[in-house]
């Protein structure tokens, strides 16, 4: 058995090896995943910390081509006989499968593509101890303390290595870490506050400065009021405006999206305000930075709204293939129906100070995050959902009380359209799809459909 854990270089022997077995077996393509995970979570609740888990996970993930049927067999197995059952599983396979008659092969390597990125391996987060992380749990519990409400959340510190081999050359690894800090403390008196921060490096972790925002956000939410449903311009704070990125990256930006006719999708289209661009770029020092995808191409930067207008669309191997492109490092593992997907969006900071975008409504409401948000309509980006965590009434460019939470149905392409200040500061948050680095935003109208009243 090889231990994985600790070094790329030994999960790139593991994949080397299996890739070996594959191709002895009969396979005239195949590709080896490995990925390797040490991670470690500190849990609190009612202000105290009540669990510390750790785990160590290896998965070896096998592609096995034999001219154009395609077999996919995973295994949590290193050993000899788990390696062996696993080759042999994906050959029984690719034999009682259907030929895919777009097969456009597995990826090469690109000559003089990075491998291992610049930042996206700290050594300290990987060695984090459960010390370490109390110490962070505790700042956070502090601030909640301080204003008398109380602190729920979780720290957890994680180092993963990724390593991919395949039989047109493809041979890479890498080591990545993070550090990532979610809390929400909640009010006696009913309101309820959220923060969250991530980073590769823990030692970037403000775990007080994510305390105190969460519990004046809990205190500031107290005794909310019902307000009559309907059209508000609004601010999203960070947490909300992952929610809009991550939604627009997965409807309209994924070359298999576009294929099918499901994305909203048209070169040089405007779908938004000049004041927005939104990349996925995995080399953003700020973000959590990776060198390649899970088939091992590099990650390229491509941007996805250039100042309002459609700009890239982002490829897996298969994708690119069907459209006599090239991958640009955005694959997912091995069977994925849904084709490339964004992993480390990011948005152009603006010219607008954080603060100041409140003062630009006269009347409208800030919007802390969405939560059980789900599309309605993807070709025009329609999302429903709820807000939650704190939701405030503004007028006159100030703040003058909490609201209850409301449910939105909302266009996000219009969303997009209604920009009219972006934040100059940004915040690094883990998104449904990776982590992202964005900015806090002022839309002109948002559809909200339904109140809350209890």
């Amino acid at each position: 058995m090889i231990d994985v854990g600790r070094h790329g270089s030994e999960g790139l022997t593991l994949a080397q090896a299996t890739l070996d077995r594959a191709l002895a077996a009969g396979a005239t393509e195949a590709e080896v995943l490995v990925t390797a995970e040490d991670a470690a979570l500190t849990r609190f609740a009612n202000s105290e910390i009540h669990q510390n888990v750790a785990e160590s996970n290896v998965g070896v993930n096998l592609r096995f081509v034999v001219g154009r049927r395609v077999a996919v067999a995973a295994t949590g197995r290193t050993d000899e006989d788990g390696l062996r059952a696993l080759v042999e599983r994906a050959a029984a396979i690719v034999a009682n499968v259907d030929e895919l008659a777009d097969w456009g092969g597995l990826p090469e390597p690109v000559p003089g593509a990075a491998v291992q990125r610049p930042g996206s391996f700290v050594a300290a987060t990987a060695e984090a101890t459960p010390e370490a992380r109390a110490e962070g749990v505790r700042a956070a519990i502090a601030a909640a303390d301080e204003v008398g409400v109380m602190a729920y959340g979780s720290f957890r510190t994680a180092a993963e290595t990724v390593a991919v081999a395949n039989s047109r050359g493809i041979a890479v690894a890498e080591r990545r870490s993070i550090a990532h800090l979610i809390t929400v403390h909640m009010s006696p008196d009913g309101g309820s506050g959220y923060a969250e921060t991530a980073s590769a490096d823990v030692a970037l972790i403000d775990a007080a400065g994510v305390g105190r925002e969460a519990a004046a956000k809990a205190r500031a939410s107290d005794r909310a009021v019902a307000i009559e449903a309907g059209e508000y311009p609004v601010v999203l704070e960070e947490y909300a405006v992952v929610d809009l990125a991550d939604a627009l990256g997965y409807l309209g930006f994924s070359a298999t999206a576009v294929r099918e006719g499901r994305s909203f999708y048209e070169p040089g289209k405007r779908i938004g305000s000049e004041l927005v661009t939104i990349a996925d770029d995995a080399a953003d020092p700020a973000g959590l930075p990776a060198g390649f995808d899970y088939e091992g191409v590099a990650k390229e930067p491509v941007v996805l709204v250039d100042r309002g207008v459609c700009g890239g669309l982002l490829f897996d191997a298969q994708s690119a293939a069907r459209a006599g492109r090239r991958s640009t490092g955005h694959a997912y593992p091995a069977p994925n129906p849904y084709g490339p997907l964004p992993a480390n969006l990011v948005i152009t900071a603006g010219s607008t100070p954080r603060e100041a975008l409140v003062g630009g409504l006269e009347r409208g409401l800030l919007v802390t995050r969405f939560w059980y948000t789900n599309t309605v309509h993807p070709k025009l980006a329609i999302v429903t959902g709820m807000t939650r965590d704190g939701t405030f009434l503004v007028e006159g460019g100030r703040i003058v009380g909490p609201v209850r939470n409301l449910r939105f149905t909302q266009s996000y392409l219009d969303a997009l359209a209604g920009v009219s200040a972006v934040a100059r500061e940004r915040r690094t948050i883990v998104g449904g799809f990776g982590p992202a680095v964005v900015p806090a935003l002022r839309i002109d109208g948002w559809t909200f459909t339904g109140t809350t009243e209890h």
